[in-house]
């Protein structure tokens, strides 16, 4: 059995996985990558290619790692954000020009992305991808972490001083060591796809709040729009059985006439939403970030986001150890990360399932304070600024690659 040992070791290859094997490669730190399912590899980009919101703090991390050159020519900017209520009086406006940045936020093909990653991982001599792989078990020993992998050249013994649980939602790193979590069903699902909608889009992305709920629609290239329409689990199977007339009706009644007709709809996937917040967010020699850490509802675009801003920090985190002469899988260290993270995690879970809830309240009083409260938002400066900011991902204290200075 193959033997290698590492300074870091990352469960799951996924954007955010990929991020921090990118953001500590630079950083000349030997990692390894585990993921089990390869990224996938085309020449042409097609309609069909679903789409992440980057908040404009990820592209300030990504253009410090040296990430956003090569993603540019295939993101979109969003210089407006358009938000509203269904059949009643509330909005609420945000302008790049207001907020003094050149987007508010980009729509990137997740293809791309993963692409662009996985570019750079190759070509950084201190990451070692190891896919299709899996991991069989791990160890928590006094000064490292032993894990045993299964991959097509046969079983593998790695040691790291760090394991990091980028392992999604679904987190059997996380349920393994019993780390209790915060969780529960919205009851609600969403359904995605991409539209072409008769009218240019203009770089504006709306998020249109439903009695089923929200319903976001947001700006890509070629005319294209991603949607991501939540509709209550009970209508999900109805939904995802229109044709493509039906369905597109169904959604120009949800959404209104402000793009025109929709004159194209691609191929749709569904899938549950929940809340779900890890309590301890690290133990010995073993942090959680992304998903295995914190899943959001979509409404706002937030989750990939707060996923990249752990990258950030964990980063600073584990570099400053190292310089320093620590270990940087010492609980010591990693309740640094932990401390840092906390807030944030708290705020934007806090904040959108706030909103998921609000909005999903139907009563006449609830619905007029809602709505005057967007239209306030939208009047007062000051207020909108900080609403700004949080969507922006550049509330709080922020680490160094979201200020433009490398770790």
């Amino acid at each position: 059995m193959k033997s290698a040992e590492y300074e870091v070791l990352i469960i799951g290859g996924g954007l955010v996985g990929a991020s921090l094997a990118c953001a500590l490669g630079e950083q000349n730190l030997p990692t390894a990558l585990i993921e089990s399912v390869p990224i996938e590899a085309r020449e042409q980009p097609g309609y069909d290619d679903r789409a992440i919101a980057l908040a404009q703090g990820t592209q300030r991390i990504f253009n410090t790692m040296g990430l956003w050159k090569p993603l540019a020519p295939s993101v979109t900017p969003i210089h407006r954000i358009h938000v509203s209520d269904r059949g009643r009086f509330g909005f609420t406006r945000l302008d790049r020009e207001e907020e003094g940045v050149e987007a508010l936020g980009y729509v990137a093909p997740i293809l791309d992305l993963g692409r662009v990653l996985a570019e750079r991982m190759n070509r950084l001599p201190a990451v070692k991808v190891i896919c299709p792989a899996q991991l069989k078990g791990f160890s928590q020993e006094e000064q490292s972490v032993e894990a045993e992998v299964e991959s097509p050249e046969g079983d593998l013994n790695l040691s790291a001083r760090l394991l990091v649980a980028a392992d999604g939602a679904r987190s059997g790193i996380r349920d393994q060591l019993n780390i209790p979590v915060t969780r529960w069903q919205y009851g609600q699902s969403a359904v995605i796809t991409n539209i072409t909608p008769q009218l240019p889009h203009r770089n504006i992305a709306y998020e249109r709040f439903t009695d089923t709920g929200p319903l976001a629609v947001l700006p890509m290239t070629d005319r294209r729009c991603a949607v991501v329409w939540t509709v209550e689990d009970r209508q999900v199977e109805f939904v995802m059985s229109l044709d493509d007339d039906e369905f597109i009706a169904r959604l120009e009644d949800r959404f209104g006439s402000r793009l025109g007709r929709l004159e194209k709809v691609g191929t749709r996937q569904a899938f549950p939403l929940q809340m779900l917040r890890a309590k301890e967010a690290v133990r010995h020699r073993l942090a959680l970030i992304g998903n295995a850490a914190h899943t959001l509802h979509p409404i706002a675009g937030q989750g990939f986001n707060l996923g990249i801003r752990d990258v950030a920090t964990l980063t600073e985190v584990i570099v400053d150890a190292v310089r320093q002469g620590l270990d940087p899988g010492e609980i010591g260290v990693l309740n640094r990360y932990a401390d840092w993270r906390r807030s944030d995690h708290l705020r934007v879970v806090a904040f959108t399932d706030a909103i998921a809830r609000l909005f999903s309240w139907q009563l006449l009083p609830v619905t007029l304070l809602r709505d005057t409260g967007m239209v306030g938002l939208d009047l007062l400066s000051p207020a909108k600024r900080l609403f700004a900011r949080l969507t922006m991902g550049r509330a709080g204290r922020m680490p160094r690659l979201s200020r433009g200075m490398k770790p």
